[in-house]
């Protein structure tokens, strides 16, 4: 599903370079649950963006479904990731000014899906996460917990076969974090490939391999 091989970033600040990968080469299968650990900087979620598409290499390649993305241009990256990708962050990254509903169907607005199958399906991805009587609240008027949720609804509303999750308990108190730990075990199991930073020792547990990064590489 997921490879990289010889995966370099180098970010530049004036004169300084700062090495965020230090070549790395992974690979993931379909339908597999991944936790990427590591201390602060170690690049995980440097790693993360590059195997979604937000972020170009350095050098290097990633391969996503046997397709080399790294020389693809930003036309041909953004469909990759409506068709390909959904993403989870820690701070969950919803528009303020949409209500829970609209949030869930902007990426099908983005995908070109009609507003009809847009309502419907982003109705069904509430119900799913037990937020359907939320679905016209905004996010100020929603908990921490609600709001994980609706992103998560927002991941899946163009049913992507990969998903990125960046530190999705960061935020989330004990019990809130538990739930949404659950929910993602739970989208693994129904076929999922899941690829989740954290450091939650209990994500970590969940997955099928962890990979730990120290300093811009693998540690082996």
């Amino acid at each position: 599903m997921i490879r990289t091989a010889g995966l370099v970033k180098t970010y530049r600040m004036g004169k300084i370079e700062v090495p965020a990968l230090g070549g790395v080469d992974i690979e993931i299968s379909e339908g597999e649950y991944v936790a990427l650990v590591g201390p602060s900087g170690s690049g995980k979620s440097t790693l993360l963006n590059m195997i979604g598409c937000l972020d170009r290499p350095t050098s290097g390649s990633v391969f996503i479904e046997g397709v080399d993305v790294s020389g693809c241009n930003g036309s041909e990256l953004a469909r990759i990731r409506r068709q390909k990708m959904g993403f989870i962050f820690q701070m969950f990254n919803l528009i303020p000014t949409l209500d829970a509903l609209e949030n869930v169907m902007l990426p099908m607005t983005f995908a070109g899906s009609r507003r009809g199958e847009r309502i419907t399906r982003a109705r069904e991805l509430l119900e799913l996460v037990g937020l359907s009587e939320r679905a016209k609240h905004k996010p100020s008027e929603l908990s921490g917990g609600e709001q994980q949720r609706v992103a998560i609804a927002r991941a899946l509303a163009n049913d992507p076969p990969v998903l990125l999750a960046d530190e999705p308990t960061g935020n989330l108190d004990t019990k809130t974090g538990k739930a949404i730990i659950g929910f993602l075990e739970k989208l693994n199991e129904e076929g999922k490939t899941m690829i989740v930073v954290t450091h939650n020792p209990e994500i970590a547990s969940k997955a099928q391999r962890v990979i730990s990064m120290r300093d811009d590489i693998l540690e082996r």
